[in-house]
């Protein structure tokens, strides 16, 4: 059976939530691959250094390394992993996270191209980065969707006599949160009873924004901080609309789960977004930043039972697709 490096933040024991990392090495090794995973290092150089050193250790041991790559400072980890990889002739392959990692080929063309030309394969997890990628020159592009595990969510068709909105990320600028807290202004200035409850950990102060708007525009907001998958999966039960108030993204998985569960999702049209959700098919988007738009929506579903029935029907087609029984066979063919 193939060897796997595996390189990313395997870092699901501090305040991040569970990553590619964490689920694809798992789904990996129940199929019988051997995988190695790193690193869990908390510090920025320590874990670079780590990487660096499993690379070396194992690079006559190994047959693939994997390489969680994104626009931010993992970008360098990936650079540098790679680079370290191209030395050693070992059969690298970056998987592609964020909608903003298109913008990195803009800025970074030179260590994109050293990255990417010189992949066995770059995995992309929508066919909205494989686009991205292709029209920047690169062929070497494999679409394989992020995961789920499908009998883990439970199908649930809902019926909104009362918007109760459900929104679940990390708290960080690019994933707007605080046009959450708006919208709520906004349901509740028209005199429309609404429940907003948020949850995910804090990224980058963000929180402490919603908070304080929340308080300012006197509406009321449950915020649960980080739930483990059961634990907002349960509470989902709860909810029927899941909203995605994005300006960035790629193919988010917390979406894909709320399709799972029946949740008709209302998402901003950006990034990946379109090549996952049908507009008025299996969800609703609506432009990005902009609150008119999602209370449109919202009074959309409430009026609209037939229409609430078959988003959530389709989506759930839609993401069955997205099991691992079924895209294990992609892994497959290329880890031979």
């Amino acid at each position: 059976m193939k060897k796997i490096l595996y390189i990313g933040n395997k870092l699901k024991q501090s305040q991040n939530t569970l990553t590619t990392i964490d689920t694809l090495s798992e789904n990996l090794k129940n199929e019988g691959y051997i995988v190695i995973t790193t690193s869990d290092k908390k510090s920025q150089l320590l874990r670079l250094l780590d990487m660096l050193w499993h690379i070396i250790k194992y690079r006559t041991e190994i047959d693939y390394v994997l390489i969680d790559t994104y626009s931010t400072l993992n970008f360098y980890y990936a650079y540098s992993c790679s680079q370290l990889c191209r030395f050693f002739k070992l059969k690298y392959i970056p998987i592609l996270h964020g909608g903003n990692l298109p913008n990195r080929l803009k800025t970074s063309p030179v260590m994109c191209r050293h990255i990417f030309s010189n992949a066995y394969k770059n995995i992309s997890p929508s066919k909205y980065i494989k686009t991205q990628f292709e029209n920047f020159g690169f062929s070497n592009i494999i679409c394989i969707p992020n995961v789920i595990e499908i009998e883990k969510y439970s199908f649930k068709l809902r019926v909104i006599n009362k918007p109760k909105l459900l929104w679940v990320r990390a708290f960080a600028d690019i994933y707007n949160p605080k046009l959450a807290v708006q919208l709520m202004k906004d349901l509740k200035d028209s005199n429309i009873e609404a429940e907003l409850c948020m949850v995910g950990p804090d990224k980058d102060g963000s929180l402490g924004q919603v908070k304080a708007l929340a308080e300012k525009l006197q509406v009321e907001v449950k915020l649960t901080g980080k739930l483990s998958k059961e634990e907002w999966i349960g509470l989902s039960k709860d909810y029927n609309i899941f909203i995605n108030t994005t300006n960035v993204d790629n193919m988010p998985v917390s979406v894909i789960e709320a399709m799972a569960l029946g949740l008709p999702v209302i998402s901003t049209n950006v990034g990946g977004l379109p090549f996952l959700i049908n507009d008025l098919v299996s969800g609703i988007l609506v432009e990005p930043n902009e609150t008119e738009g999602f209370k449109n929506a919202v009074l959309q579903l409430m009026a609209n039972g037939i229409l609430v029935k078959e988003l959530s029907n389709n989506a759930r087609k839609k993401v069955e697709q997205f099991d691992w029984q079924v895209i294990k066979h992609i892994w497959f063919s290329m880890l031979t």
